[in-house]
């Protein structure tokens, strides 16, 4: 769909997360230091379990799908900025603004609905094991994957057409260092009280609606495993929903945090500040959570070093 502006604005300036310009060649440093980082670490996880047939099973495959959406969810803000920092250009164009919006808001909303899915397989493996790889077959994990991907295209394509209505006049400046919905909605001159409704009933249904879903799993799998009577058999089953559980604490709680940010703090250049947590160092962290945390992930780690030396 080719994106009408009904403005006449051809372009915005992100104003990213500082103005000292001797600040500018820190952060591009920094941050392109964690966008590495990212690629290496959610690259190596999806390699490893693409190669190696002992984690050929449905945790592992989401936890792949999981990496990819990392990934993309950095590419689509953190490229952006490092040319707008490298270049002192703070530029985006209106087309290439509504692109990143839609992509970051499609990855965004896949990712919380891929940690629901990877909450619910772990509830099939613990409260139903014996009959968990009839349940969670190749084709239901497939399903499952394209079912969240096509709900957050939707969803995103919502975003996407209601960002087309907006109106907008002198000020295109974006106190954030990409293109953010609520920002943008902030921006236009035209009546956004729809908007605003729209964005966070969105941010509601996908933040609250999945973490509801987490939270029954997780209350069905401890209630399952509170009736093991052994000491080991309880700690096995913990051990694996450690790193799923630790994912999603630092998935919703730095984008709860980035939420509340933008509503209490006067600043929105500190609400940019704090929404970096969600969008770049939480995709970074979850590669180590998993490889850390996860025997199955670091023996296959260390099959492949072995390999290579």
């Amino acid at each position: 769909m080719e994106s009408q502006n009904l403005t006449g604005v051809s372009e915005f300036l992100l104003l990213g997360l500082s103005d000292d310009p001797d600040l500018q060649p820190l952060l591009f440093g920094l941050f392109l230091s964690l966008y590495l980082v990212t690629l290496f670490g959610n690259l190596l996880i999806i390699l490893v379990i693409s190669s190696d047939p002992h984690l050929h099973i449905p945790m592992y495959f989401f936890l792949s799908s999981l990496s990819l959406a990392d990934i993309s969810i950095s590419t689509t803000t953190v490229p952006k900025m490092l040319v707008n920092l490298q270049t002192y250009n703070k530029s985006i164009t209106y087309r290439g603004c509504l692109t990143q919006l839609t992509f970051f808001s499609l990855f965004a909303f896949l990712e919380s609905l891929l940690l629901t899915v990877m909450a619910y397989d772990r509830l099939v493996a613990i409260c139903n094991p014996l009959h968990y790889l009839v349940i969670m077959n190749p084709h239901t994990c497939g399903v499952l994957v394209l079912a969240s991907f096509f709900i957050s295209f939707l969803t995103s394509l919502l975003h996407y057409l209601m960002m087309l209505q907006l109106i907008f006049c002198a000020n295109v400046k974006i106190p954030h260092f990409f293109c953010d919905p609520p920002q943008l909605v902030n921006l236009a001159c035209s009546n956004t009280s729809i908007s605003n409704l729209l964005i966070y009933f969105i941010g509601t249904i996908f933040g609250g609606v999945p973490l509801l879903g987490i939270l029954y799993s997780y209350a069905r799998i401890i209630s399952s495993i509170l009736r093991v009577s052994s000491s080991d058999g309880k700690y096995k089953a913990f051990s694996t929903c450690g790193s799923h559980l630790s994912v999603v604490c630092l998935f919703f709680g730095t984008g709860l945090g980035m939420y509340v940010s933008s509503t209490v703090l006067s600043s929105p250049r500190k609400s940019a500040v704090a929404s970096v947590m969600y969008t770049i160092v939480t995709p970074m962290l979850n590669p180590f959570i998993y490889s850390l945390r996860n025997k199955d992930i670091r023996n296959a780690l260390w099959r492949i070093f072995c390999r290579i030396i």
